[in-house]
């Protein structure tokens, strides 16, 4: 008997999207694919350095569980166990399926995949592509995807943006409205089930490594129809980044995985002559360079911010790579040394990089269960834009995993429940209507908005905010002087002037629409860091004594110590939308499979 044909719309055109829309279609069914920009500009393009999967080319007996143990290790034991053993079991399969779809993986002399080293993990399990393996793998799924879409199975809906879903009478999810970035037309979109893969919300903090489009508006549109978010206070700082006025530029962990080395100028405490320290081999000498990227980043910031080591205004660690034969950095990170040239003007072959901590990922999200559905009915989730794999830290190169698992994952998943009779009446031309008038007298407001704030100014104050108060070092004064600061700037959001009032191309009011999700979302990952009394992975939180930071007696900051009594829960924070603000409750999850320990990156990991 043949299978019902389905319609699903998924959100996002990157890695996630991309996955999900081929197990679709090779299962006879359709796919409206919408997308913020043209799908092979996806923010996965972006991921340099590799993909995690236990290929074990080099001899060093590595295993799925190694990586499973690692994975859950490197989180800080806050990831769905059940859910991570089902990715690193997956992982070999997925390169395998991605080398025949002709992912050009680089190779030793003799044919075998090459594997590099990543932070947290003692074995060499990164696949790679030179130095553009995100941007391969975007585009492998993409010509896949294309065949689809010349069989007609497969609409494209590029330059769209989505701003809400569409429930049916049930509260089943079963549209969404979209809006055309050119015309500005706004449309509404039925279909069986929607899964949304619309990556991070890095622009909450302003300058940061993600791309522009990764603002978090269509997670934060979702939250405030009803969708729990999970974890938002875990949000992974990359250690090594280029900081720039516009944006930051991710240098790749690669760096360190091919043998670079981070360090700054001190006096020998011996003689007191200048030399070169290279901390983090000192501070944790079992991973040295390689520990995860929450460790490595509050290091750094120890030794700027506090030590007053480095270099300052602006604060700068060195990467360098300069001991490494060139030709050798050529073939393994080529695009990565070429981009920090054309940004700086200074080529890392030669001299050390110059890099500081930015927001990077985040490691949570929409809440989903192991299948990728939301507390939504009818709607799903995946990619970074869910919470579910990296807990309170994600290991480098378990991104373009994690992104790809879900989609084989949420694919099929979503054709199970469009089949299932679960999901209520069809969204009736009246309820589609509807939806789409009340978007548009929204954005018609939005046009006339005259008031006398700037949008783009108010987000840069946004950014100072967020990262002032809930980047690498947190305490509960700052956390509640940010909520209070967010609050101010959400009542001011009213008062936003907009300059371009046209029906054509206005991006200026898409933005304050965009604007005003991101403020909510950076409420919800606030409340949900001041109520986390503990400092676990990303979240790490300093200990108050009569209300100022408490020091030992180094002068060393205090933390707060990991509470797993109270705190091995999933953070879950739902809108309130009478008072418009974020309320946390916990929800426990499956860690059943290995038992918490601490995590010690100054010694071999044990079991």
């Amino acid at each position: 008997m043949a299978k019902k044909p389905a319609k699903i719309i998924i959100v996002g055109g990157g890695l996630a999207g991309l996955m999900a829309t081929l197990k679709i279609c090779e299962d006879g069914s359709s796919v409206d694919l919408f997308s913020y920009c043209p799908v092979k500009r996806s923010h996965s393009l972006c991921a340099q350095g590799g993909m995690n999967a236990c290929m074990d080319t080099k001899g060093e007996h590595d295993s799925i569980y190694e990586h499973f143990d690692d994975t859950v290790y490197g989180g800080d034991f806050l990831a769905d166990q059940g859910a991570v053993k089902g990715m690193v079991e997956m992982a070999p399969k997925l390169v395998k399926m991605f080398d025949r779809m002709g992912v050009p993986f680089t190779r030793t002399s003799e044919g075998t995949l090459d594997l590099r080293n990543f932070g947290g993990q003692k074995n060499k399990r990164t696949v790679f592509a030179g130095s553009t393996t995100g941007q391969q793998l975007l585009y492998a799924l993409d010509e896949q995807v294309r065949r689809w879409e010349t069989k007609g199975t497969v609409k494209k809906y590029e330059f769209w943006e989505f701003i809400k879903i569409i429930k049916n009478k049930q509260g089943i999810c079963r549209g969404i409205v979209a809006q055309n970035m050119n015309s500005n037309e706004i449309k509404s979109f039925s279909a069986d089930v929607v899964i949304l893969a619309t990556g991070g919300p890095g622009q909450v903090y302003g300058r940061c490594t993600a791309s522009t489009i990764c603002n978090g508006s269509a997670v934060s549109a979702a939250y405030q129809q009803g969708a729990e978010i999970g974890n938002p206070e875990f949000l992974q700082i990359h250690p090594t980044a280029i900081p720039g006025s516009d944006k930051n530029r991710l240098m790749s962990e690669a760096c360190r995985g091919e043998g670079g080395r981070v360090w700054v100028y001190r006096k020998n405490p011996q003689t007191g002559e200048k030399e070169r320290w290279y901390f983090l081999e000192d501070m944790y000498p079992a991973y040295g360079n390689l520990v995860p990227r929450d460790v490595a980043s509050r290091a750094i910031y120890k030794v700027v911010v506090h030590m007053g080591l480095g270099m300052t205004n602006p604060n700068r660690v060195y990467l360098d790579l300069s001991h490494i034969p060139a030709d050798y950095l050529e073939r393994k990170l080529g695009g990565i040394l070429e981009m920090y040239n054309d940004f700086v003007g200074e080529d890392p072959r030669k001299v050390p990089m110059e890099i500081f901590p930015s927001i990077h990922y985040s490691m949570g999200g929409i809440w989903v269960d192991t299948k990728h559905h939301t507390n939504i009915p009818g709607l799903m989730a995946a990619g970074e834009c869910d919470y579910q794999y990296h807990g309170a830290n994600r290991l480098g190169a378990n991104s373009l995993l994690s992104a790809t698992y879900s989609g084989v994952v949420a694919g099929p998943e979503s054709l199970r429940l469009a089949r299932s009779g679960e999901l209520g009446d069809a969204l009736t031309p009246e309820e589609l209507e509807a939806a789409r008038k009340e978007c548009v007298d929204e954005f018609d407001r939005l046009r006339a908005m005259n008031g006398e704030e700037n949008a783009h100014k108010l987000h840069h104050e946004l950014g100072d905010i967020m990262y002032k108060y809930v980047s690498v070092e947190r305490d509960n004064n700052g956390l509640a002087e940010c909520l209070k600061e967010l609050k101010g700037v959400l009542a001011r959001w009213d008062n936003i002037g907009v300059t371009d009032h046209g029906t054509w191309a206005n991006q200026e009011a898409m933005f304050v629409r965009q604007l005003r999700n991101m403020i909510i979302y950076a409420m919800a990952i606030t409340k949900a860091a001041l109520l986390r009394d503990e400092s676990r992975g990303a979240h790490a939180k300093i200990v108050l004594e009569n209300g100022k930071r408490k020091l030992d007696e180094n002068g060393d900051l205090v933390f707060m110590p990991r509470d797993d009594e109270r705190f091995m829960r999933t953070s879950i924070v739902s809108f309130n939308k009478e008072t418009e603000e974020p309320e946390v409750t916990y929800r426990e999850f499956d860690h059943s499979l290995i038992k918490p320990r601490l995590r010690n990156y100054a010694v071999a990991k044990k079991e």
